[in-house]
């Protein structure tokens, strides 16, 4: 098993992936006591004999630059491969402003083959593999050093299979001719504004149900305080105050000291010093704030006039149509989207690219009455009305 600990030593194996056309990476981290992931572990392969073609780096290790690892990254010749990459991309997007490319995601490219929706890597292990995966050490401290040879040999696992199942997947996908699916699917995570959090916007996150627009003035400055106090200091938002202590705050306003002593739901830190005065300048500013410039809550969802046996028929059709495909229905539309499509709205995502090949532009035609559906065996088909 390698261990790389050195600079030199990532810059070597980084120069021997390049020549290679992909590499497999995982990584391991802590977010329980930080706001930002802290990086604990990275995981690499390539194609080849575990014992060269695979490391396990240790961004730790004192006087180590991943400087090397970046550079491989933007290497369009060399495909980065992730399972399930939204975390791992964040990590590296925060520390270095990147995006690797080019980018496969094997739980994306596996949703797209068939093997429903959001799938995981045991799963994927399993069935592609045909490997048992050890878990024993799923709940690991990963920034605690030494790590234990079991600790080494589960998390190089993360990149070791990973690699039969990205060529299978791969060729999957060529031989259905999907490439362009999973380029779309992959869109959300090569764009840098998913891993950007504004604190301006964080209120749209937080569950509740007023819709006064002076309440949500409140709320959006509340949150916003939380956000940028929790990212300058990177402790977790809810080490600040949590989600229900800031409705709670929202819905009683308080003014001074006095008033936040009688919050039932924030926590003792909160009640003095930089929170309690950011809490109480929030509450001012929402207050303060011209109506012009009050919140307006969406609520164009309950306004919808749903046509409820068609959305029921839509329904019928979307199973059809991602049975027919081997694609995860939740991957071509949302149980929303065919509410809106019952309901005459016509701007979702079900009616552009690949999804309106496979399923939108039928759902179109049975909106319009110019197709019925039948059975014919065990299968659901399309009947031309016109």
């Amino acid at each position: 098993m390698q261990t790389i600990t050195s600079t030199e030593g990532l810059a070597a194996f980084c120069e021997q992936a390049k020549s290679h056309p992909y590499v497999t990476v995982d990584t391991e981290f802590l977010r329980e006591r930080t706001y930002y992931s802290q990086l604990c572990l990275i995981q690499l392969a390539f194609p080849g004999p575990e014992a060269t073609c695979a490391a396990i780096v240790d961004p730790l290790a004192e006087g180590l630059s991943l400087d090397p690892l970046y550079a491989l990254f933007r290497d369009t010749s060399v495909v980065k491969v992730f399972h399930a990459a939204r975390q791992d991309l964040e990590i590296f997007f925060v520390d270095a402003g990147l995006i690797p490319e080019p980018l496969f995601d094997t739980q994306v490219a596996a949703m797209v083959c068939g093997f429903g929706e959001q799938v995981g890597y045991e799963t994927l292990v399993r069935k592609i593999a045909h490997q048992p995966l050890d878990k024993s050490s799923r709940f690991t401290d990963w920034s605690r050093r030494p790590l234990s040879d079991a600790q080494l040999k589960y998390a190089l696992a993360d990149v070791t299979h990973l690699r039969e199942i990205y060529e299978y997947l791969a060729g999957q996908i060529r031989k259905a001719g999907r490439e362009k699916w999973v380029e779309e699917e992959l869109g959300i995570l090569t764009n840098p504004d998913t891993y950007v959090v504004r604190p301006e916007d964080a209120w749209q996150r937080v569950r509740t149900r007023t819709n006064s627009g002076r309440f949500l003035a409140i709320l959006r400055e509340l949150a916003k305080f939380r956000e940028s106090f929790a990212q300058t200091r990177n402790v977790p938002r809810n080490r600040v105050y949590k989600d229900d202590a800031m409705v709670e705050l929202a819905s009683t306003k308080p003014q001074n000291a006095q008033d936040l002593s009688r919050s039932r739901l924030l926590l003792r830190e909160a009640r003095k010093g930089e929170i309690a005065d950011g809490i109480i300048a929030a509450v001012k500013a929402g207050l303060d704030c011209p109506d012009s410039k009050l919140p307006r809550p969406d609520t164009s969802a309950e306004k919808l006039q749903v046509n409820p046996a068609l959305a029921d028929l839509l329904r019928v059709l979307l199973k059809a149509k991602s049975d027919t495909a081997g694609v995860a229905a939740k991957l071509i539309a949302a149980t929303s989207e065919l509410d809106a499509l019952a309901a005459g709205m016509r701007d979702v995502p079900s009616l552009k690219g690949w999804r309106r090949d496979v399923f939108g532009a039928d759902a179109l035609r049975l909106c319009d009455g110019e197709i019925g559906l039948a059975t014919k065996g065990q299968k659901v088909v399309t009947v031309d009305l016109r």
